[in-house]
């Protein structure tokens, strides 16, 4: 179920092995995104694009919100 979350705790599941998913458009994934994230943009996050995750493994998903 998704929900937002802290950075801290962002911190903590990162160091417990989670995964971090940016899903904006590819370019402005080049242009800049946190160390070890991969790249599912949110047009492609269907089963096929999620099949590179770990299912056992939390996932932290982000982009940017203008809030």
């Amino acid at each position: 179920m998704p929900r937002s979350i802290d950075l801290q705790h962002v911190k903590r599941l990162l160091d417990e092995g989670a995964q971090l998913v940016e899903v904006l458009p590819p370019v402005e994934y080049d242009e800049e995104h946190l160390p070890g994230a991969v790249n599912i943009p949110l047009k492609t996050l269907n089963a096929a694009g999620a099949k590179q995750l770990d299912r056992v493994k939390p996932v932290v998903k982000y982009c940017y919100d203008s809030l």
